[in-house]
């Protein structure tokens, strides 16, 4: 996977950019972890935790959507949404190599720590 917002770069690039793009929106990650806590919902569930027009939450599913991250079903006249979490899976792996050179430089800030000599005020 190439970074977000990268030139040249081919469909599974594309579908990454949209997951990372849905994600950019702390509105689109609230609805992931309420749909993460609370399972699949309807969409007047969902739109009860937001203070804004219900057009504006759809909007935001909407996005959701095509980054395949939740996925709708019609139950009558409701939607139903749910988490669909395999996406989420690239970014983690996308993520992995930052996460160890984090680990390694605060192993490395630990390990300077440990050899200063300790301020002792006495």
């Amino acid at each position: 996977m190439t970074a977000p917002g990268a030139v040249g770069h081919g469909a599974a690039e594309a579908d990454a950019d949209r997951v990372f793009a849905a994600l950019a929106s702390a509105v689109r990650r609230e609805v992931l972890r309420l749909l993460r806590d609370g399972g699949p919902q309807p969409v007047q569930a969902l739109a009860d935790h937001f203070d804004m027009r219900r057009p504006s939450l759809s909007e935001h599913l909407k996005v959701l959507r095509e980054a395949g991250l939740v996925s709708e079903q019609r139950s009558g006249r409701q939607r139903i949404y749910r988490l669909e979490a395999a996406p989420l899976a690239e970014v983690r792996d996308w993520l992995h190599p930052y996460e160890r050179f984090w680990r390694g430089r605060l192993r490395d800030l630990g390990a300077l720590l440990d050899r200063l000599p300790d301020d002792d005020p006495a």
